[in-house]
């Protein structure tokens, strides 16, 4: 077998204590905060010069984990808020206990919906908010 795990999904956001706020909203908790650099992080990423500031927030349950990085060296490259069917990754989806009271929380921190909360069949309500960077975060509430 190749894969173990998935450790973690990195997202790159432009403020990174805007990004750990909202999703400590959404009930991650924050593990930890640090500034990487040097030859091992400009290997890994393939940009001379890199540092960047990151912090690991992990879902309620532990094994769900986000890096979010925040590039002070070089700068980061700003791009058009991606579209649903945009190539590449365009979303991170959460389970969630009570979408409609999760969307007024995070609409309170300047997150927006894409459109509005639907259901699929008897199964879920779900949703897709905008939120800090213009990252896409798909809400789930099982029903």
């Amino acid at each position: 077998m190749a894969v173990k795990r998935l450790d973690n999904v990195a997202i790159v956001v432009e403020d990174l204590d805007e990004a750990i706020s909202f999703f400590e909203e959404l009930g991650l908790t924050l593990e930890g905060r640090a500034t990487v650099e040097g030859d091992y992080v400009d290997g890994c990423v393939g940009l001379p010069g890199a540092k960047t500031n990151i912090a690991m927030v992990c879902t309620p349950d532990g094994r769900g984990r986000l890096e979010l990085t925040q590039y002070v060296t070089p700068d980061a490259v700003p791009i058009e808020p991606l579209a649903a069917n945009a190539l590449g990754f365009t979303r991170v989806m959460f389970a969630v206990d009570d979408i409609a009271d999760t969307v007024a929380r995070l609409e309170k921190r300047g997150a927006s919906m894409l459109d509005r909360i639907v259901q699929y069949e008897d199964s879920y309500k779900l949703c897709y908010v905008r939120g800090p960077s213009g990252l896409v975060v798909a809400l789930a509430q099982e029903l």
